[in-house]
């Protein structure tokens, strides 16, 4: 089944065998998720390494995103691995506890005695804990708490409201960016980013370790918020972590900050990937609810370039009809999607040669009744910037450059293609790309395609032709 959005699925325990791997990218997967939190570096470079083997014997591009750990927000251990605590009940939080008990717990991140004041309210375990400050000293909290439940080791803790200083990012995060270099990751994503300065600082390590990978800001802080707009433009795209930011914003502002997220990264140019709980009770069942497939629905009407799947592909006992529920998904919601193209292009001001000529291009498909949009780049931005606005024509990114063609399986209605850039002669470039597109099954004898291309051929950022072809008639 085709689907214009793509799906991010994250690899774990339950995904790594060379045989679910294979059948998730059957089914659908895009780019798999590597989520440095869990798990060692040989570990993640050994599915890397797998996941680039099945791709190329299938003749797929599969994007790999490096997902960094980011400040440990996180409690100690118990010395029985849990404690079980009611409303009512007073608890401590001590720096220096090495193992907790029914009464106290230590904190791995130890600067939150600096950083909450009487009556402020902390959110553990994802946020189905709450408890209210009562005292701070320099090495103690003590709280009373408010809803209890069970508490396990090394669960996430956060202030109601954020404020928190924890740096984005860790002596860990940097030492994962160079791993993430030397496995050749398309994607980067930094969590609990503050302010453009972290997106920043993160390009620039990984451009130190060679990787030209695009940069992920996780939008999960109340801070990144009231920068989102700066942080969009440090960022080449965003993922709406849904669970960490509904703790820090209340879990009724999370709808419509989605909505917001994916309507400003779109404006922006950016891609963006909604993620947290989202087909979440597939870990354990066959079958989503129907609040999941409307959730996972919208955010596709929303025009998010991908949903995430995390513990359910991870963890979970049904990773590959995960995928496929997903897919369905997808592609049910697609067909909804309005084509408001002339509104949305007559109200872009554009300053770039190549950018208009991708916009042109979108325009006259849209009217032309033209059956696929064949773009030739280099870089991939062609591509990208079509895939902003909805003309309701597919998009083949036709490119020599592996890595583009890896960083494009994130783009929303785009499908990247290998094309060979040997004949540099416009005419006989344009007439193969044609016939990879008849060989595809993408378009045949008569259809009408929109090709892109720039010269001089092979140079990055040169788009500068757009020309209307009718297939077979040369």
């Amino acid at each position: 089944m085709k689907h214009a959005t793509k799906i991010v699925a994250t690899l774990g325990p339950a995904s790594s065998s060379e045989e679910v791997l294979e059948r998730l990218i059957e089914a659908g997967v895009n780019v798999v998720r590597l989520n440095f939190s869990h798990g060692t570096s040989a570990e993640h470079c050994a599915r890397a390494e797998r996941v680039r083997a099945i791709a190329d014997r299938r003749h797929r591009d599969v994007g790999i995103l490096v997902d960094l750990q980011g400040p440990k927000i996180r409690i100690g251990k118990f010395a029985d691995g849990a404690v079980t605590l009611r409303a009512g009940d007073a608890f401590r939080f001590d720096i220096h506890c090495e193992e907790g008990d029914q009464h106290t717990v230590g904190l791995d991140y130890k600067e939150l005695v600096n950083d909450v004041r009487q009556g402020d309210t902390l959110v553990l375990n994802d946020g189905r804990m709450t408890m209210q400050v009562e005292s701070v000293s320099d090495s103690v909290i003590d709280a009373r708490v408010r809803v209890g439940g069970v508490l396990s080791d090394r669960k996430g803790i956060n202030r109601l409201g954020g404020g928190l200083s924890a740096a984005a990012l860790t002596s860990k995060d940097m030492d994962d960016i160079r791993t993430a270099a030397s496995l050749e990751a398309d994607f980067l994503a930094v969590s609990f980013p503050k302010h453009s300065s972290d997106m920043y600082m993160a390009r620039e390590l990984m451009r130190a370790c060679g990787s030209r990978a695009h940069t992920v800001a996780k939008i999960e802080r109340f801070e990144a918020i009231g920068n989102l707009e700066e942080v969009l433009k440090a960022s080449d795209g965003i993922m709406v972590a849904r669970g960490d930011l509904a703790i820090e914003v209340g879990d009724a502002a999370v709808p419509a900050l989605q909505k917001r997220m994916i309507r400003l990264a779109r404006e922006l140019n950016k891609f963006t990937i909604t993620a947290t709980q989202m087909m979440e009770s597939m870990i354990d069942s066959p079958v989503p609810t129907r609040a999941e497939v409307s959730d996972v629905a919208n955010a596709v009407i929303d025009g998010t370039d991908a949903v995430m799947l995390s513990a359910e592909s991870a963890t979970g006992t049904y990773p590959v009809e995960t995928v496929e529920s997903m897919v369905r998904i997808c592609a049910e919601a697609e067909k909804s999607h309005r084509v408001s193209l002339d509104t949305e292009v007559l109200n872009r001001t554009f300053t770039r040669i190549d950018q208009s000529i991708a916009m042109s291009a979108l325009f006259v498909a849209h009217h032309m009744q033209v059956k696929a949009i064949a773009a030739l780049t280099q870089s991939g931005s062609t591509a990208l910037w079509m895939s902003r606005l909805n003309a309701g024509v597919p998009i083949y990114a036709l490119t020599p450059e592996e890595s583009t063609r890896r960083r494009m399986t994130i783009y929303r209605d785009v499908q990247p293609l290998l094309t060979r850039y040997e004949a540099l002669d416009r005419d006989a470039l344009l007439l193969a790309c044609e016939n990879q597109l008849i060989a595809a099954g993408v378009v045949r004898k008569g259809d009408l395609i929109a090709l892109t291309i720039g010269e001089p051929i092979g140079k990055a950022g040169g788009t500068n032709t757009l020309k209307l072809v009718r297939v077979g008639e040369h």
